[in-house]
């Protein structure tokens, strides 16, 4: 399922966090050169509905309703890219913008999902401080949630859990204080970061893959938040943890994704420029990104 090009589409919604940076985040890789030196088309900007900043009082989470309706029009717009052949890169935005991406795949074939962040993303409404579903988008897209949000045009769940690594989790006590619902108890494959540090980027990333690519699916998609990045390199986004993965080691996991041939397209998301003062950041990400993309 090689494509023959990467295709830009700017999804800057920060429905499911905060309008503090983030939203940002398509310009500042972009004007890093990210699409030049990809050679990538550009599919144009989806802005989000506005955000309301009040929760929910039936579902518990902010902006219900304008998550939804986003997530339908990125999976058109998605749709569009992998129905001309194209390789997708959704920027960011907050994590809520996978549910638009795997719900373009869920329309089509079975999928799978490499999930590359730092925390699991697991909450349950109740537990979740804020609302925010950029701290549950795994739980919803795996049908764990309100409907509004789990049973996109009736299609729950997204993916199923064995059909899902988790790859480079760093946030088990943090979860466990605050009263997450346990990853661990499922069928999602869990590949964390200390499982990384006893084996290899390189040699993890194969395990993930093989999982991933599995008879009878027909590819996958790899969400990308940027605080799966080592704290002290990436220290522009909103929550903050010590340690993570190496700019190599990043590069070295698309590498590995890419090298299958089976990636179907790839959001980038929590990457916050407004913690980025001199630019720094977001060009060394942008570099990671070109080196593992263009393997």
């Amino acid at each position: 399922m090689a494509k023959s090009r990467f295709t830009i589409i700017e999804a800057p919604s920060v429905l499911g966090l905060f309008p503090k940076g983030v939203e940002t985040l398509p310009d500042a890789l972009l004007g890093a050169g990210l699409a030049e030196h990809l050679n990538a088309l550009r599919a144009g900007r989806l802005e989000p509905p506005p955000n309301d900043g009040h929760r929910d009082p039936e579902t518990l989470v902010l902006n219900p309703l304008g998550i939804r309706d986003h997530s339908i029009r990125l999976a058109d717009e998605v749709g569009r890219v992998l129905d001309a052949g194209e390789f997708p890169i959704v920027l960011g935005g907050d994590c809520s913008i996978m549910l638009g991406c795997l719900l373009a795949l869920r329309r089509r074939e079975r999928h799978c999902l490499l999930f590359l962040d730092g925390h699991a993303d697991f909450y349950q409404p109740e537990a979740e401080p804020n609302g925010e579903v950029a701290s549950m988008e795994l739980a919803l897209a795996t049908g764990r949630g309100p409907a509004v949000l789990t049973d996109l045009e009736g299609k729950r769940p997204l993916v199923r859990d064995e059909d899902v690594v988790a790859f480079g989790r760093r946030d088990t006590e943090e979860a466990e204080e605050h009263g997450s619902r346990r990853i661990e108890d499922t069928t999602i494959e869990m590949i964390d970061l200390a499982a990384v540090r006893r084996h290899g980027a390189i040699d993890t990333a194969n395990r993930a893959i093989a999982h991933l690519t599995r008879p009878g699916i027909a590819g996958f998609w790899i969400h990308l938040d940027a605080d799966v990045l080592d704290d002290a390199i990436m220290p522009a986004v909103d929550y903050r943890m010590p340690d993570g993965l190496s700019w190599d080691e990043l590069a070295m996991v698309l590498r590995t994704a890419i090298a299958s041939g089976e990636v179907a397209g790839l959001d980038v998301t929590i990457f916050n420029p407004k913690l980025d003062a001199d630019g720094s950041i977001a060009r060394a990400f942008a570099d990671t990104l070109v080196a593992g993309l263009r393997a």
